[in-house]
């Protein structure tokens, strides 16, 4: 066939002397009659899809000119759907082409994907159909080799219609087209559907296809349709479907640049240049779109329209544009709702098809889980008739949560394979795809990251030291610890003041504080202090005295029991701190440290840098306590969620030291690309949220008995001032209070007494004023029981007389010199 078009090509231009070939929709036919046009330099319209080269490169058949549809245009709207959809891996067939193209059109798709997250997983190199005897036989060989593959999602990148009508007959035969299928057609097959019998169609149905947009309601069209119908009813009058495709639309469009640039030449000689150059110079807007071109190519930017084959036909459902990507409408963005109502997919599925080989009853998922675990409260294999009896722990119980859920969505059958090895080894099964899935404690890491799906991890996990406790023995001065540095100080200030205003308030009136200075503060410091514990003797004569004493009392009630508790509970529990807090310490003195997994040998080598003879293996929790108390090791470098599990159980020996190394946490473990991981995310999430996988932790990592009693037992926080500031400002407050109403009054009776006096000068001195108050205030009234006092007047009240020698001892030489004789005789305070 292809030789038949060159000779054709050739006798065109040789013979009829032909100076412009339009044509050639595969790009093999293109090639061939290119090499023609480049011998002969006359411009080679083509209609089929080119190969993509950079522009800096020089073209190959340089009086090529392609009316196609753009490739990277093409990938990228591909690309888009793949990552609408959440198709991880996707399969990519297509029919060989021996004149190029294909590598070209790979890296562009694969490079795509990459951007959406994507990848392609394997692909399918058919023989052009013309070069086989037995092409269904060929095809089925092939597509019988991707029954073992896990992508379920298809891309027929390019394909001739004959082939493309054996390999989904085929594809539909050995059940690549059921469900969790999706297959994508590109414009090279779905531009042509129309034209396709119908039997065809319904082996193509729940596909997805990509065709180029174009309108169909300007008049320019209208007009063309109803001359492309009847010209072709009129030659194919057993055709059914007689409506125009694009390759129609771009022969029109092709025409029609050709009879431009003939137009634009108006002299009758033309040169095959000339006519070349007005040809890449076009530029109107044609029935597939509008006409441009740009190094050799269209250099519009292309609108792809996407349909969906429903039983013998197809529907429009969006669009795509490079501007704008996937849209609902045309020139419109894209939304959550993009595709209108539900698409119609193979196998008559109804939800998105994951893209994937689901498990079945007939083939369930294999999923390994470990038996050879450090801690069995995470997983824990054992025998039992029932195989689903064996598997138990907490990690077990979170993938019975989750299954609950996708079993809403979709079947999940599966069966639990134990299996006898490391961790390493379990994850690079699911690698190899030995197993599809691993169950169990497995820490994501960066390593195993790039072999395997992870998904949401359902336990944070961390760098923890396990090392022994030992009992406090700085118990010296343990009676000062019930309180803070800060509350004994506000407290000792609030002692001190409290004395001075009761010292103050009673001075006057109260034997008991008065005398020599010494006495005074001797009394007034054991009067304080013995209130501390209800002991005080001195009897009060001062009202306002009686009132701030009552309040200090009350304080000192509440702080006195406080502080009682604080030190009883302080005195009668074993405070426990770690005998090693740092891992400086342990390299430094090349202390041995246990570990319980494989890879955490490879962390303290590489990362924390021990030496490899002071780390030892522990291989079960039950080991721990031992090693510990025979010396083997001196701590224990373990994940947080095991520490966790440990130190529940040995709490009153050992205490966890975090540290700052995080890890990924645990997940479960899928192939590459698994929908299923995602689904599986998503259910982990959805336990969290709703409180199921607290539960479950509660259920597995509660306490021991004697753990939950050690609880009460914790180092009990000194009390701190914020507990008693609400005590402390009500007795400062009363204190003050009382303090300045006291001053005022006795202010009030020295002027007074001032008034009554017969021998104060009028004209005397601030400084005499002063020190005549002091006086006053310091020779006050003494009350003792069964005495009246002596008063040196008639002037009613509490007065009484001091002797004068009394009176001399207080006042200067100076003002002492000054005084009258009857003021240093007497002294009266009226109360």
């Amino acid at each position: 066939m292809n030789f038949l078009n060159l000779m054709a090509a050739e006798e065109l231009i040789k013979k009829n002397g032909a100076q412009v070939v339009i044509g050639m929709e595969s790009w093999q036919e293109a090639a061939l009659v290119a090499q023609v046009g480049n011998k002969a330099q006359i411009p080679i319209l083509s209609f089929a899809t080119p190969a993509t080269t950079s522009p800096s490169t020089p073209p190959r058949w340089p009086f090529l000119i392609q009316m196609a549809t753009n490739e990277t245009a093409q990938t990228n709207c591909i690309a888009s759907i793949i990552s609408f959809f959440h198709w991880r891996k996707v399969i990519v067939i297509y029919e060989e082409e021996p004149y190029g193209g294909d590598p070209a059109t790979l890296s562009l798709l694969f490079e795509a994907l990459h951007k959406v997250g994507s990848e392609l997983e394997y692909r399918v190199v058919l023989p052009p159909i013309s070069s086989v005897h037995d092409p269904q036989g060929v095809v089925r060989k092939e597509l019988l080799n991707l029954l073992s593959k896990q992508s379920r999602a298809f891309i027929l990148l390019r394909s001739s219609v004959p082939l493309a009508m054996h390999l989904f007959r085929e594809a539909k035969g050995i059940g690549l087209m059921g469900r969790d299928s999706a297959w994508i057609i590109t414009e090279s097959i779905a531009s042509l559907i129309h034209a396709v019998n119908s039997s065809v169609i319904s082996s193509m149905e729940g596909a997805l296809g990509i065709k180029s947009n174009y309108s169909e309601t300007n008049k320019i069209y209208q007009e063309f349709y109803n001359q492309f119908r009847r010209a072709f009813r009129s030659e194919y009058p057993e055709e059914d479907n007689s409506q125009p495709g694009v390759y129609a639309l771009r022969a029109y469009d092709g025409m029609t640049t050709i009879t431009n640039a003939l137009e634009d030449i108006s002299n009758n000689t033309i040169t095959l240049a000339e006519l070349f150059d007005k040809i890449l110079s076009s530029n109107f807007s044609g029935l597939s779109g509008q006409i441009g071109f740009e190094h050799g190519t269209l250099s519009q930017n292309q609108t792809f329209k996407i349909i969906n084959i429903i039983g013998k036909s197809y529907r429009d459902i969006g669009f795509w544009s490079s501007e704008l990507g996937l849209s609902k409408e045309k020139n419109s963005d894209g939304s959550t709702t993009l595709f209108p109502g539900i698409l119609h997919w193979p196998g008559d599925l109804w939800r998105v098809p994951k893209g994937w080989a689901m498990p079945t009853s007939g083939r369930p998922l294999r999923i390994g889980v470990p038996r050879i675990t450090s801690f069995e409260k995470f997983v824990s294999v054992t025998e039992d008739p029932n195989p689903r009896n064996m598997y138990k722990g907490f990690c077990i119980d979170v993938f019975n949560a989750v299954e609950k859920i996708l079993e809403e969505a979709y079947e999940f059958p599966y069966v639990f394979e134990a299996y006898n090895g490391s961790y390493d080894d379990l994850v690079n099964h699911v690698y190899n795809k030995s197993y599809d899935a691993v169950v169990g404690d497995v820490t994501i890491l960066a390593a195993r990251w790039d072999h395997v799906e992870f998904t949401q991890p359902f336990a944070e996990s961390g760098l923890s030291m396990i090392v022994p406790i030992k009992k406090d023995s700085q118990k010296a001065w343990m009676f000062v610890k019930p309180f803070t540095m800060e509350m004994w100080m506000v407290t000792f200030a609030i002692f001190i003041y409290t004395m001075l205003v009761v010292w103050f308030l009673e001075h006057r009136s109260n034997p008991d504080f008065r005398g020599p200075l010494r006495n005074q503060l001797v009394t007034a410091i054991s009067f304080t202090f013995s209130s501390l514990f209800f002991a005080h003797r001195e009897k009060l004569q001062n009202n306002f005295t009686r009132m701030v004493v009552v309040v200090w009392l009350f304080v000192v009630l509440i702080i006195s029991s406080s502080y009682t508790a604080s030190l009883a509970s302080m005195l009668t529990v074993q405070k426990l701190q770690p005998n090693v807090t740092d891992i400086e310490f342990l390299k430094r003195t090349n202390s041995i440290v246990g570990y319980d997994c494989g890879y955490m040998k490879t962390y303290l080598l590489d990362v924390l840098k021990f030496k490899s003879e002071n780390i030892r293996n522990v291989s079960s929790e039950y080991y721990y306590d031992d090693f510990f108390k025979n010396g083997s090791i001196m701590a224990a470098f373990m994940e947080l969620p095991y520490a966790n599990v440990f130190i529940n159980e040995y709490c009153t020996g050992y205490t966890a030291v975090p540290q700052n190394y995080r890890f990924g946490g645990l997940g479960f473990v899928f192939q590459k690309g698994s929908p299923i991981a995602m689904d599986v995310s998503k259910a982990i999430l959805t336990i969290s949220e709703n409180g199921q996988l607290k539960s479950i932790q509660e259920k597995w990592f509660s306490p021991s008995t004697k753990c939950l009693l050690a609880k009460t037992t914790l180092d009990t926080d000194s009390l701190s001032i914020g507990s008693f500031l609400g005590l402390y400002l009500i007795t400062i407050s009363t204190s003050t209070a009382c303090f300045l109403l006291f001053c005022f009054q006795l202010v009030k009776n020295f002027r007074q007494h001032l008034k009554e006096s017969e021998t104060t000068p009028s004209n005397e001195s601030v400084w005499m004023k002063a020190n005549r108050f002091v006086r006053y205030f310091h020779k006050g009234e003494i009350k003792r029981s069964g005495e009246a006092p002596t008063f040196p007047q008639e002037h009613g009240g509490d007065e009484w007389i001091f002797p004068l020698s009394v009176l001399e001892s207080t006042i200067s030489g100076s003002d002492a010199s000054r005084a009258s004789p009857s003021t240093e005789a007497e002294m009266a305070y009226i109360s």
